[in-house]
Formats: C-alpha cells, structure tokens, sequence
C-alpha cells in the first residue's frame, strides 16, 4: 500500500453520459423534463430548468407526466394512453425494467450512465478477481453492471421491494447465475460486520440517498451519517483495493466536498480522487443539467 496522500483533482469534472438506444433527454425547460425511457416518453418536475422548452407541442404527446413538485414524498402519473406495470430496458449488456414509482422516478437514473462507463472499464481491464461492495444498491443496475465485467458483487440495500427489483434485473441480464450476493439491510449496520469479520473489498460504491430508513427502523440522514459510513467504508478497502466510488443527491454538497472528505478516510493510500457531478444535455445540443455530485478514488 502506498503511503502517500491522495491527489486531489484540481479541477471539477462534467460528466455526460454517451448515448444509448434506451434513453433520451428529449427537451427541458419550464421547470420540468421531457425523457424517453425504452418505448415511453415521460414529463418529470425538475426545478433548475429555468428556461422555456424548445418543442412544446411535443410535450403533449408524452405517455404519461408526473404530477407533484421535486420536494413532495410522493405524487401520482396522469397517463395519456396505457402503459404497462413495467417495462424493458438496456444499457449496454445489462437489462433492467422501468417502472413508474410514486416519487417520480422510474428505478434507474440515466446520468448514473456515465459512472457505469468508468466502473465497466476500471473492471473490465483489471487482472484477478474483483469484489465489489454496492451500498445503497438500489434496482441493481451498478451491480450488474460490475457483474458484467467480472466482479464477485455484495449488493446491500435496505429496501426489500428494491432488493427484489435488482434479482428480477439480474435474471433479465441473464446475470441470475452471477457471483452476486443480494442483501437487505442497513448499509451501515453492514459495513460494521464486515469490518468486524475483517472482509476487504477491491472496489466500493456507494450512493446513499439524503434521507431513508433501514429494515429495522434505522434513521439514515446523510450529513450525519456519510463521515462515519465513508469511514467504515475505507476500512474494507484490501491492499489490492482499485477504487471507491461516491454519490450523492443532495443541493446543498459539491463534489470537492465529497473528495475532501475522501482525501481523509483514505489517507495514506496514495492515488486519485477525480470529483464534480454527473449531467444530462437535451436534444437542443446546448443546455444541460446537473444531477448529483461525485467524488471517486482510483488507485491508479
């Protein structure tokens, strides 16, 4: 292991996820954004996109819209034609099933595209057996996406219905036979048993939402919570460790904050920590969006 402190990036990056056939951002503007996701296209609230949409009559043929504001629990779907329960997707290799969900989203965020680029390539090319730890792990789509490049995958989320979703996604991806331990649980409540059993992981990711509850009635709030986790975290990294990848929804981080405080739980291990967010660019090839921040150490 290196002794050296990590590099912090100097500059932020903007990362745009290449396109893909399952998704585009379409247009944006009036403080919503129209999508499509495989065969449906969708109108969501999204706040910063404070200008005026560049094809308004195209909105109106859209499947179906979000009706509620970003800061609400939940809201419901006025559809204008039937949709089904859930539907197909893919990225690259890995295929997935979109659904309309009471909180507007649809189980995959599609800027996360440009993080599942870095993982395929950091794990596609390493030599040797990789396991990854997935924390926050959602529908599964980072893990699988890991799976596809050869990992051993943990996948950890707290949420019984989204541990569900992400095995009906491996299966999808003909992935159900894959080295993937699937795990409902608290993240941190995890991470404290595989530091005690002394675990180490080649790679870790994480995305903890701002605020959610584990199956045990668990109160996560991230300002809190993320020192303590990200510290917990560092502690599996092995000696072989390649990387750590961190994100977070939240208006009120950045990401040179995600990398200070990375820069500290991994002192003494040397490498990179590469930081700024993750956007989407409409059709209109000249405005875009910021989504989350992220902050990501590679040994190399």
């Amino acid at each position: 292991m290196s002794c050296s402190e990590p590099v912090i990036a100097p500059s932020p990056l903007a990362l745009t996820p290449e396109a893909w056939a399952d998704y585009d951002l379409l247009d944006s503007g009036g403080g919503r954004k129209l999508e499509r996701y495989g065969a449906y296209t969708v109108v969501r609230p999204e706040a910063q996109c404070l200008w005026e949409p560049s094809q308004p009559s195209d909105w109106e043929e859209a499947t179906a819209t979000f009706e509620g504001v970003e800061d609400e629990e939940a809201g419901r779907w006025r559809k204008r034609v039937a949709i089904p329960e859930n539907w197909p997707m893919a990225w690259r290799d890995v295929r997935f099933r979109a659904r309309l969900t009471a909180f507007r989203h649809l189980g995959l965020f599609p800027e996360q595209a440009s993080n599942w680029e870095w993982l395929a390539e950091r794990l596609g090319g390493a030599q040797g057996e990789r396991n990854v730890l997935n924390l926050f792990g959602y529908t599964g789509v980072a893990s699988l996406v890991s799976a596809a490049a050869g990992a051993r995958v943990t996948h950890v989320d707290a949420s019984r219905k989204a541990v569900a979703w992400a095995r009906e996604n491996a299966a999808l991806s003909g992935l159900n036979q894959a080295p993937v331990r699937w795990i409902c649980e608290d993240a941190r409540a995890y991470v404290r048993r595989e530091a005690k059993r002394g675990s180490g992981y080649e790679g870790i990711i994480l995305d903890p939402p701002k605020y959610g509850r584990g199956p045990g009635g668990e109160v996560w709030r991230l300002y809190e919570g993320l020192p303590d986790l990200l510290a917990g975290c560092a502690s599996l990294l092995s000696d072989e460790a390649d990387f750590l990848l961190l994100n977070a929804y939240s208006e009120r981080l950045s990401g040179l904050a995600l990398a200070s405080l990375l820069a500290q739980v991994l002192a003494g291990r040397g490498g990179r920590i590469d930081w700024g967010e993750l956007t989407l660019a409409d059709a209109s090839g000249v405005r875009g969006m910021g989504l989350s921040f992220f902050a990501r150490w590679s040994r190399s």
